[in-house]
């Protein structure tokens, strides 16, 4: 009984920390060092508020405002064509480019794949798949992680 009442103690306490270290699936390069930033975070999910789409009379999602207003949305695909899923996050991709790993205290590893019309500078905004969950995280300062793809030049 002692040891079940820890297990669940111990999932509870460090529920982030094992999902964040163990199970993902995205990992740093081996043997290279990472580069450390300050940036703001914030979260983003796949719905009409937090991608700007709605839907056009015939029931098909479009860009709901900006010079492509109107043109059809691929909702849940993100700019550089994977589907969005935990792990997933959009940055200004002139500063870090679509395959930098990163990890975000709190979050865990992701990897850049999306960018936003108001992702500028140095803002990275972490995908969940609820909207509810995204509003949770809110608006951090955080110290993170980043591993640039290779090839590529550090900012």
């Amino acid at each position: 009984m002692f040891k079940l009442v820890l297990v669940v103690a111990l999932f509870t306490v460090a529920g982030c920390f094992v999902r964040d270290v163990r199970w993902s699936s995205i990992k740093p390069p081996p043997n290279s060092k990472p580069a450390v930033y300050r940036v703001v975070t914030t979260a983003y999910c796949p719905c009409r508020l937090c991608c700007s789409w709605k839907r056009n009379w015939l029931g098909q999602a479009v860009i709901a405002s900006g010079p492509n207003k109107g043109k059809p949305k691929a909702v849940g695909i993100t700019a550089s064509g994977t589907k969005a899923r935990f792990g997933t996050i959009a940055a200004d991709t002139s500063i870090f480019p679509f395959g930098t790993v990163m990890y975000v205290p709190g979050y865990g590893y992701g990897v850049v794949e999306d960018r936003g019309g108001e992702i500028k500078g140095y803002h990275i905004d972490l995908y969940y798949s609820s909207h509810q969950t995204a509003l949770e995280w809110g608006r951090e300062i955080k110290e993170i992680k980043v591993w640039f793809p290779s090839g590529s030049a550090r900012r």
